[in-house]
């Protein structure tokens, strides 16, 4: 098949192509960056040696039109425009959050400007996500933190062992996560030995994203207070989710077997041993997402820790995943299936 890149030169660009170098089904044909349009794409990503003597090319309708499958990888509220002129039959995966939300007033809220409308939600692990993105030639890959904050919470949702709307999230993301927009607070000199606060006090656009996606499961409101902090590492996601139980009898063990069980048929979601806690170096460069659970019986609360690689499984390797499910390829191929490690 045919595959497009466009906005190649960002992080999730640069990892999608990295990505796709091994992909047995997939052959990148079309490389795009419209502000790099004509540069070596080794002098954005020096590691694709495989790419050497090759140059970012402009976004073009008609190529993008040659393509059997095209991932988009635009900031925010780019991609919308340039989809409105994909031909029908050609499969294309979002990483934008153009087409994430089923609310307008949420996207009005959160991003600003016109609603482009709502497509299949790609995270797969969700019940009835799955068969929804085998079906569909339109998919919107889900935001990094929402990937991390939503597995990790929609088994207690879906068993409904905690209170869905006093849901407290604290999560820390290298800064890969905020793409590669020029700004003082992502110099290094402002970042290294220095954690922060970021989009403080319920501002955050993954937000109603999170809402939604776990509504679906709760049959009912849920609701996330969400504080993001930007760690002093290139990528990686670590998640903590907590919430009160709603029946005090819940131990840990109790609760490691509930989530153990809801994700066993998940090749690419961990519930670690009991003795054993996330951590981010475990999944970098891989589609993992590994979790642990904990009840805390002084505050009858249930704690959940969860890692994913905010490039991996927040944006490129969960986008292949979702083309394989699109394609009918297995969900793996393609796909590295182990973390670097420390």
């Amino acid at each position: 098949m045919k595959i497009g890149v466009v906005g190649a030169s960002g992080y999730s660009g640069g990892e999608l192509l990295r990505l796709l170098e091994s992909h047995p089904n997939f052959t990148t044909a079309y490389i795009a960056a419209g502000t790099q349009a004509g540069n070596a794409i080794t002098s954005v990503h020096p590691n694709l040696l495989s790419h050497i003597g090759k140059n970012f090319q402009a976004t073009d309708i008609f190529k993008i039109n040659s393509c059997d499958l095209v991932f988009f990888a635009l900031p925010h509220g780019e991609s919308a425009k340039l989809i409105a002129e994909v031909k029908d039959g050609i499969k294309v995966v979002d990483l934008g959050a153009d087409f994430r939300l089923l609310s307008t007033p949420s996207w009005e809220k959160y991003y600003g400007g016109k609603h482009a409308g709502t497509w299949t939600y790609g995270l797969p692990e969700l019940p009835g996500n799955r068969e929804k993105v085998s079906h569909s030639e339109r998919v919107a890959n889900p935001g990094c933190y929402a990937t991390s904050i939503s597995l990790a919470a929609a088994p207690a949702i879906a068993s409904k062992i905690f209170n869905a709307q006093d849901i407290v999230v604290v999560a820390a993301s290298g800064t890969t996560g905020a793409g590669k927009k020029l700004a003082s607070s992502l110099m290094a000199s402002e970042v290294i030995n220095s954690l922060s606060s970021y989009k403080f006090g319920g501002v955050h656009q993954h937000t109603p994203e999170i809402e939604e996606a776990l509504t679906s499961l709760n049959g009912g409101e849920v609701k996330i207070s969400f504080t993001p902090i930007l760690a002093p590492m290139p990528r990686g996601i670590l998640t903590t989710v907590t919430s009160t139980l709603t029946d005090t009898t819940l131990t840990s063990a109790g609760v490691h077997k509930l989530y153990t069980d809801f994700y066993k048929n998940e090749k690419f979601v961990t519930i670690l041993p009991e003795d054993q806690l996330p951590a981010t170096s475990s999944v970098l460069g891989s589609n993992y997402a590994q979790m642990q659970v904990a009840v805390d019986q002084h505050t009858n609360r249930l704690i959940i820790s969860c890692v994913i690689d905010n490039l991996g499984k927040g944006a490129a390797s969960g986008a292949i995943q979702n083309a394989n499910i699109m394609c009918s390829l297995p969900e793996e191929t393609g796909i590295s299936s182990l973390g670097l490690g420390a």
